[in-house]
């Protein structure tokens, strides 16, 4: 017994062929978006790739391109395809193809869909490729001398500046690492000497951050240097004070952005899959309304239209047996192909 069984007549598939001609094309514009995002994605994150520890992160805007150019290309032919149903010898060219068709579709609205949970479900590979990407930033913030790594400093500053954060995880990740080039150190002083022995690595470690850190919004001017020395600085105490600084860490500042930022193309990405599905649903019925049609010749006849053939448990049932028959074909070829094999040998 078919499922979702619905009676058309020549009118009902003219109007159903017409507006699924036109919701293909406004899924082809969808597509152009999708693409359009991910190509917005992959752009943001390339701008901030050394600040991230792998190009991991690239899957989702890979795919999002992807599905876009497949979304423009199999919503073209599908509009070409309902175009042509209204004309009966149009049609029969299509006829052979359209099950085939209908499968594909069905993948593809099964993968968009998959492609629409990665984009919330990112947020933790990215979590982890900043959190080491940045660290290592920091380390090689001094290193504006080195090759490939003299423009670090001016990247971690910019990040800073642009998304007000201050660090990992906050300002006192400066504490812990030397971010002071030795090319500006005064090696003569004995300050400089005593901290560098004081520590087992032999670094510059200093309770300070760099310029970027500072808070435009702070009432006094920005406090970069002994952060945690309060009789340094008059009327001043490190608990109170630290509006000086942006107390929030570029990685939190980083995902919450991109978070944002996927959580509305995962949104937007389900709408389309929404779409999708309609269209695909919708050539179901079509091309069932129009198979079944009892005369071609008279096209004014009333016809039948499905989802399935049958019903669910049965078409399961027979879609298991399809794959079982698949599966002893192929083994029944590879057993004549080694009997074949076996009295050339001998």
């Amino acid at each position: 017994m078919a499922l979702m069984k619905v009676k058309f007549d020549q009118k009902k598939r003219v109007k159903m062929a017409q507006g699924l001609w036109l919701m293909n094309w406004v899924s082809v514009l969808a597509g152009i978006i999708i693409f359009s995002l991910g190509l917005f994605l992959k752009i943001e994150l390339r701008k901030r790739s050394d600040v991230m520890n792998n190009s991991e992160s690239h899957f989702v805007p890979n795919s999002l391109i992807g599905m876009g150019v497949l979304s423009c290309v199999f919503n073209s032919l599908a509009g070409k395809i309902c175009y042509d149903s209204l004309d009966p010898a149009k049609y029969t060219k299509w006829k052979p193809w359209l099950k085939p068709y209908l499968v594909i579709c069905v993948l593809f609205n099964v993968i968009l869909f998959l492609v629409a949970l990665c984009c919330f479900l990112m947020r933790g590979s990215l979590e982890s490729t900043l959190a080491h990407g940045l660290k290592n930033g920091m380390k090689y913030y001094r290193d504006t001398d080195t090759p490939g790594r003299c423009f670090m400093k001016k990247t971690i500053d910019l990040l800073q500046i642009e998304f007000k954060c201050c660090g990992n995880n906050g300002f006192r990740d400066w504490f812990e690492i030397q971010w002071i080039s030795n090319r500006y150190l005064d090696f003569s002083s004995k300050e400089v000497k005593d901290r560098i022995k004081s520590n087992v690595d032999g670094r510059y470690l200093v309770d300070g951050v760099p310029f970027s850190c500072c808070n435009p919004n702070s009432p006094r001017p920005c406090i970069q240097y002994q952060l945690t020395n309060n009789s340094a600085h008059y009327s001043y105490d490190h608990q109170t004070e630290e509006l000086n600084l942006w107390l929030r860490g570029c990685r939190a500042a980083l995902l919450s952005y991109y978070g944002s930022l996927m959580n509305s193309m995962g949104i937007v990405t389900l709408l389309v899959w929404l779409l999708e599905v309609s269209i695909t649903i919708g050539l179901r019925y079509l091309h069932t309304a129009l198979d079944s049609v009892p005369n071609p010749e008279e096209p004014e006849c009333e016809s039948e239209g499905w989802l399935l053939e049958k019903s669910v448990p049965e078409t399961w049932k027979a879609f298991l047996e399809s794959l079982k028959k698949l599966s002893k074909g192929n083994q029944v070829e590879a057993e004549g192909a080694d009997a074949g094999q076996a009295p050339e040998a001998g």
